[in-house]
């Protein structure tokens, strides 16, 4: 099918109806949507439910809290590239994680987000790739430990948490070139109070008990424990992202000040583990309920004849990379997007006025029946060549977002990925309960509230 490519409404002045005339959700409807726990666990259904009611766009609140829902691949088109320049991602996201990751690279508008990534990215060049994917892989194959013992024992495992664990080991090893030992918990439970307190709708009061203070308590934890590595991350340079963001300089001689690095650093040591975590949950999940497709990946594993995947082993997993790209079809990451309207806009023919919180959803995207055959099923040949059904619109997958904020570690996660599944499909074979099914909380970030219990069959 070819891409399809409609005309951006808004590239002209706008000229269509106010934003007053606009199809509203209910101001009490959409508080207790925002507020309530099953938004956080069913995001799809929520905002998949607006759509179905009100259309492709959506008003909200008023005057300061005044938002709107742009649902559908030209909405995401239109805000993650944002040609114009009249959308801001530290507006909303510093209303989010302000207090927690206040200079994350998602927290960056304009110049000042092209001056910070344009460092980063030093740290993210393909030779780099290929070094931290050769260094990650003996590091998976030590601790696979805790899948073994369950192997061995028939116990249940709690994937997500021995996959967390693994993916933050890795992250500690391949970003921060450091061992965590005794530190791993302590760790563990700083970037878990981080994510939570970066749940929409939370109060953010520094009050004990509050999900907020806990991520205020685990900011501070990160910045002494990263910190008291900065000296000699200056002085000495190695082949970790930590160093080497101490010394990335482009070449006109621009480089991250201290506080710039450790800011980097908590952010990418969350967004490095915590979302490789979740998609690699999401797809044991589904490699468990599809076992056709565990023995179609795990025979292309063995195919490639050798225990690591590297880097440039991408090509050669290719049916593998259709699972991951279903499986973030299916549980993206981040179920929504936000942004700031700096400037008034035209969208299916209404004027959105400046200063209205914009939000585009992968989540509900990805499970339109106008671009996916078949949304709600696992197929990974959705991605084959043959399908492509990805192809259909430059902005119908976009589980790392899009435009000048799309997530700079894309290639990371997809090798991480890839080197992880590998030795996991070689190793084991693993099962859900029958008829289990997996219930996810789909916000802040993509997880099983039940930790997602399999069982293992040591190969």
């Amino acid at each position: 099918m070819a891409q399809t490519l409609t005309p951006t409404p808004s590239e002209s002045p706008p000229r269509g109806r106010p934003f007053s005339e606009a199809p509203r959700a209910p101001a009490l409807r959409m508080l207790r949507r925002v507020l309530s726990k099953e938004t956080r666990d069913d995001m799809l259904t929520t905002f998949g439910e607006l759509r179905e009611e009100y259309g492709p766009i959506v008003a909200h609140g008023a005057g300061p809290f005044r938002g709107v829902f742009l649902f559908g691949p030209d909405a995401n088109r239109f805000v993650l590239l944002d040609r114009r320049g009249i959308f801001s991602s530290r507006k909303p996201w510093m209303r989010i994680m302000g207090g927690t990751f206040p200079n994350g690279l998602l927290l960056w508008d304009g110049e000042a987000h092209k001056h910070q990534r344009k460092i980063m990215r030093e740290a993210f060049k393909r030779p780099m790739l290929r070094s931290y994917t050769s260094a990650m892989n003996p590091m998976i194959e030590r601790g696979l430990g805790r899948f073994d013992a369950s192997a061995e024992s028939g116990a249940e495992l709690k994937a997500f948490d021995a996959l967390k664990e693994l993916t933050l080991e890795i992250g500690a090893s391949v970003f921060m070139g450091a061992e965590l030992g005794e530190s791993t918990t302590a760790v563990n439970t700083a970037f878990e109070g981080l994510v939570a307190a970066s749940m929409p709708g939370g109060i953010r009061l520094p009050i004990p008990g509050l999900e907020y203070q806990r991520g205020l308590k685990g900011r501070q934890f990160m910045l002494k424990f990263l910190g008291s590595m900065l000296a000699e991350k200056r002085a000495n340079e190695s082949p970790d992202a930590f160093s080497q963001m101490c010394h990335a300089e482009t070449p006109e001689g621009e480089r991250f000040n201290d506080t710039e690095v450790l800011d980097h650093m908590i952010f990418l040591m969350m967004a490095a583990h915590d979302t490789t975590t979740s998609s690699l949950t999401s797809m044991m999940y589904e490699l468990a309920r599809h076992p056709e497709w565990q023995e179609r990946a795990r025979a292309e594993c063995r195919t490639l004849g050798k225990p690591y995947a590297e880097f440039e082993d991408a090509p050669e997993l290719e049916e593998l990379t259709w699972v991951m790209k279903e499986t973030l079809r299916r549980y993206p990451p981040l179920p929504v997007i936000p942004r700031m309207a700096l400037e008034e806009f035209e969208w299916e023919g209404y004027v959105v006025p400046a200063g209205t919180m914009v939000v585009v959803s992968p989540i509900v995207t990805h499970h339109m029946p106008e671009w996916w055959t078949r949304p709600y099923t696992f197929d990974p040949l959705r991605f084959s060549p043959e399908r492509a059904e990805d192809a259909r619109h430059t902005h119908s997958w976009i589980p790392f977002g899009g435009g000048v904020h799309m997530c700079l570690g894309i290639r990371f996660a997809e090798s991480q990925i890839r080197a992880i599944m590998h030795q996991l499909l070689l190793r084991y074979r693993w099962t859900v309960a029958e008829g289990y099914e997996m219930p996810v909380q789909q916000a802040p970030i993509s997880k099983p509230k039940d930790g997602l219990p399999i069982r293992l069959e040591r190969i």
